[in-house]
């Protein structure tokens, strides 16, 4: 007779959490409960994207455009809508960025004024939105200059460099809806469970393979990059000497790109085009892209750097909307990147 299945352990992401804030001396929920309103509009944004093929109002463009001057599709606007709503009023944050607006979003009169700072690109890929790729948000949380401030943030609270933040996660919306995350304390993944509405931890202690067979770029604007970019891409695709050249994966969305190299292992590059004049810092943007990922990156064992060299997580960002290259992956393929860059 076959023995009967062993029950896999469920632990619910707020189990999780409360589980982690125990270990901390006088921590005071705050942080669970700011999680839990992230959550919450995730689990709402989640739902829509899974209609989106039924629904009039949720697939296409709309008539405006974003502070970065790109036009919004219509889940653009329903995403940053649901995450602003849901984490502005919480009582946990004492300011608010979004990629979709250009100012900070203060706390309206009336909520209380917490100790933690949120930057959040509601939805990352959403050029990906009518096609049915995968999707995402991204998020960042650092904790204010002030701790002990009742007083409204602002922009300084945010402009911090990426190895003070709290936290770092994304949620991807793809076959499953996935949420992963970082305290400081390694990196762990939670599965959405539609069937009771709980994200239940599906990838404990998630490690980068220390090397990998995928890169991931934009090829097409290959011939605007820098030489030892192109040298680069040119050593990973050798087959020189019988050698396997790289598998090249490229989705176009960071949280879809970057998940499979967190998974399988390998290298997503964004240079800077050297001929733009609209992007010469490259296009992603530092705090609500390059930042959060490259936090999860270092606690998952991997690496994340610019295309000098300069490791993400030390850079001191200036402006909200502060845009910087971003080479990350496996550790010993961007240390074979940075063979690469001169020195000095």
């Amino acid at each position: 007779m076959n023995a009967t299945p062993k029950q896999k352990k469920l632990i619910s992401l707020s189990q999780f959490i409360l589980e982690e804030q125990l270990k901390i001396p006088h921590a005071s929920g705050e942080f669970t409960a700011l999680l839990s309103h992230l959550v919450y509009a995730a689990k709402i944004v989640g739902r829509e994207v899974r209609k989106a093929g039924l629904l009039d109002d949720i697939l296409g463009a709309t008539e405006d455009t974003n502070v970065q001057g790109e036009t919004q599709m219509k889940l653009d606007q329903y995403a940053d809508n649901a995450f602003n709503q849901s984490l502005k009023i919480c009582g946990h944050l004492c300011v608010l960025a979004s990629e979709e607006h250009e100012d900070i979003i203060p706390i309206p009169g009336g909520y209380n004024i917490g100790k933690y700072t949120m930057a959040i690109d509601p939805l990352d890929g959403s050029s990906n939105i009518d096609t049915n790729v995968s999707i995402g948000t991204i998020f960042s949380i650092h904790q204010r200059l002030e701790p002990n401030s009742k007083e409204p943030g602002d922009e300084r609270d945010l402009l911090q460099q990426g190895h003070l933040q709290r936290c770092a996660g994304y949620i991807i919306y793809g076959s499953s809806t996935m949420l992963v995350l970082s305290t400081g304390k390694g990196v762990s993944g939670f599965t959405l469970d539609p069937s009771v509405g709980e994200f239940l931890l599906s990838h404990p202690d998630m490690k980068m393979p220390d090397s990998g067979d995928i890169y991931s770029a934009n090829e097409g604007n290959a011939s605007y990059w820098s030489p030892e970019v192109q040298a680069y891409l040119q050593k990973i695709k050798s087959i020189e000497g019988g050698k396997k050249p790289k598998t090249a994966r490229y989705i176009g969305s960071l949280v879809a790109d970057f998940h499979r190299n967190l998974l399988k292992g390998g290298i997503f590059l964004y240079p800077n085009d050297t001929k733009s004049s609209k992007y010469p810092n490259g296009k992603l943007r530092l705090l609500y892209e390059a930042a959060p990922m490259a936090y999860i990156a270092e606690q998952a064992g991997g690496m994340a750097v610019t295309v000098k060299g300069e490791r993400i997580l030390d850079l001191n960002p200036k402006d909200l909307h502060e845009r910087t290259t971003l080479i990350i992956g496996s550790k010993k393929e961007v240390e074979e990147f940075l063979t690469f860059i001169p020195k000095g």
